[in-house]
């Protein structure tokens, strides 16, 4: 099995790389400043921002490998503030790194692949109103979009698109946020189960997907978030 992952160095993307090493899967890793520690896998710098990057990373991939079984698309940011008081460039970032990244993966696994599983991240915030959220809810809810319209257009291909929509996680990006005891603390009663997730409550659910005993499954999007967005 090989797998490209691009974002491979966050919070997420370091913990998957480990559990997918562990299943004996052939890993290319892309990253665009971080580079991923891995003795296991091979990394790439590529912009996922780009559609002739996230292209040329895809063919590198096949190139090497015959076939790609999976990509797996990480690259997010978090940009907490009510849309009046957001700026075309807080906008421009938040599209460009999470909804253009994840399309480019899709214009190049839709022109160079077939018979593979293609994961997106999408967020639990795309799902439930949250205050201050309207930057990332909006470019995470075109992810889900993509991937309706993705996984018609390219079934005669057999390629699947899912996504994954995670709660409040601790990682990086979410340092902000944990590491403040009143936000966590409010954070954490959010969620149903009372806790904010780990890294490997969402890889968990990325591994499944790329899983090729699982491909009957397209199309869809699960929400891995505690019971953040199904209750209150």
């Amino acid at each position: 099995m090989s797998v490209l992952i691009i974002g491979a160095a966050g919070g997420i993307g370091s913990v998957l790389v480990e559990d997918l090493v562990d299943l004996s899967f052939k890993l290319l890793l892309g990253y665009r400043q971080n580079k991923p520690i891995s003795k296991s896998a091979e990394s790439q710098p590529v912009d996922a921002e780009s559609f002739q990057s996230v292209y040329d990373f895809v063919l590198y991939g096949k190139e090497k490998f015959g076939k790609i079984d999976s990509i797996i698309n990480l690259p997010g940011n978090l940009i907490l503030k009510p849309a009046h008081l957001s700026t075309e460039e807080d906008f421009h970032d938040t599209i460009n790194v999470n909804l253009k990244s994840a399309f480019a993966v899709v214009r190049a696994a839709g022109a160079l692949l077939e018979n593979s599983s293609i994961v997106l991240l999408s967020t639990a915030a795309a799902n439930i109103g949250l205050a201050n959220h309207e930057l990332i809810s909006s470019a995470k809810s075109g992810i889900q979009g993509l991937v309706r319209s993705a996984s018609k257009t390219y079934a005669r291909k057999n390629l699947r698109f899912n996504s994954v929509s995670p709660g409040l996680v601790e990682t990086p990006l979410s340092s902000k946020i944990i590491e403040n005891p009143i936000a966590r603390k409010a954070s954490e009663k959010m969620h149903s189960l009372g806790r904010i997730g780990k890294p490997k409550d969402i890889t968990n659910m990325i591994s499944f997907l790329v899983n090729p005993e699982n491909d009957w499954i397209t199309g869809q999007n699960f929400v891995v978030d505690g019971g953040l967005s199904s209750s209150k």
